[in-house]
């Protein structure tokens, strides 16, 4: 299946928004949970860990899924194909990878929250949620900017469903 040019750029630029979105919204969430580790002031600090919340449930976790749908659609209507190129299924994986992780955290993300609001503070299981939190975040930040530089730099290599699927349809039809 391969798209029109209006349609390919219109998903390409979903695409290229929601991922680029998530980059920013996950430095966000990176900046306000290095706030929340190393800020003196009680407020600030419960602050930052609710704004995390809400920037993962409202805007981190929606971005992720655009980004892989719009991923999705994009190579399935292009040349580049979904299974083709060793450097599309990294691309894949990765954003699979990442948008689990990411889901499975969100309880973490949650439980801070709710320590940070709580009237008696545990500062120890808010610590180690906040380091927790930056780890990962600073990890998925990682993780999704190799996908930007597969996509710049397109590294060659066919998978073998590529190889299948260039050269042995070229083979049937002079066949024919």
């Amino acid at each position: 299946m391969t798209m029109t040019s209006g349609v390919r750029n219109f998903a390409l630029s979903a695409h290229i928004i929601a991922s680029v979105g998530l980059l920013g919204s996950i430095a966000a969430f990176l900046a306000l949970a290095i706030t929340g580790l190393v800020i003196e002031d009680v407020q600030v600090m419960g602050a930052s860990y609710l704004a995390m919340a809400v920037i993962a449930r409202f805007v981190i976790v929606p971005l992720a899924f655009a980004s892989l749908l719009s991923g999705l659609i994009q190579s399935l209507g292009t040349p580049w194909g979904l299974f083709r190129h060793y450097w599309v299924v990294v691309k894949l994986l990765l954003t699979v990878f990442a948008t689990g992780v990411l889901l499975v955290k969100m309880e973490l993300i949650a439980y801070a929250a709710r320590l940070a609001t709580a009237t008696t503070m545990c500062c120890d299981d808010l610590r180690a949620a906040g380091i927790q939190l930056t780890v990962h975040a600073a990890g998925g930040l990682v993780v999704l900017l190799i996908p930007v530089v597969l996509s710049v730099y397109k590294p060659p290599g066919m998978t073998r469903y590529g190889w299948r699927k260039q050269y042995g349809q070229g083979a049937a039809r002079r066949a024919d």
